[in-house]
């Protein structure tokens, strides 16, 4: 039934909140305005590095996001050297991922960090060979929650929506599962937690990796009897 995982990246595959938190509070450092917290971190990420900095730069001091290209400026060359800054994997990730690829499953990621950074944090964190496919914000290409660039990335492993699960920690993640037809799960350990998962109507929710395997291995062996 299931041919290939589509995962997202930050709060899903690998704690990158010290990160982001670092690179944008180095960028509003150089700017002059005032850093955000951690938790402002955590809830401004999910939707692309622009509207990170357009909520980062508000809580700063720029209400009026007159300095939001200056910004992008800035961050894309700090960030380009501290995107894998403290980044870690999750616990269980790792072993999950080296299971999926015994079951057969293909795996890919699909984040709103731009495409360069989630290609470097992706391979740095888990090897070369473990993804059939990266791809981070690209111009020209709408981000999540758009499902277009989830639906080319099943095409280009050949697999229909049906045959995919989305993994994602956030609102715009289940959005855009849902919104590509794909089978979606929501991880509650992430930048969102549970709570937000339910609100957003998210159907499956998990707390551990190895719900996640359970999951499919009773869901493929149900569609295999039929």
């Amino acid at each position: 039934m299931y041919k290939v995982c589509i995962f997202d990246l930050d709060g899903t595959l690998a704690d990158t909140l010290d990160s982001l938190t670092f690179s944008v509070n180095a960028t509003l450092k150089e700017m002059g305005l005032l850093p955000i917290t951690r938790e402002e971190c955590r809830l401004f990420v999910g939707n692309g590095a622009r509207v990170l900095l357009e909520r980062a730069l508000r809580a700063g001091g720029d209400e009026d996001l007159r300095r939001i290209d200056e910004a992008m400026e800035r961050y894309g060359r700090i960030f380009d050297d501290n995107c894998t800054y403290h980044v870690v994997a999750y616990d269980g990730i790792s072993e999950m991922l080296r299971e999926m690829k015994d079951m057969g499953l293909s795996l890919a990621v699909l984040s709103n960090k731009p495409d360069r950074q989630a290609i470097h944090v992706v391979e740095e964190i888990f090897g070369k060979d473990t993804f059939q496919w990266i791809q981070g914000q690209k111009p020209g290409v709408p981000k999540k929650p758009d499902p277009t660039a989830v639906l080319e990335i099943a095409g280009k492993l050949g697999a229909q929506p049906r045959e995919v699960i989305y993994i994602g920690d956030s609102e715009v993640d289940i959005a855009t599962g849902e919104a590509a037809k794909m089978k979606t799960i929501g991880v509650s350990w992430g930048f969102r937690g549970r709570e937000a998962l339910e609100t957003e109507g998210a159907g499956v929710i998990v707390d551990t990796t190895r719900e996640i395997i359970k999951w499919i291995d009773e869901n493929q062996e149900v569609e295999s009897h039929e």
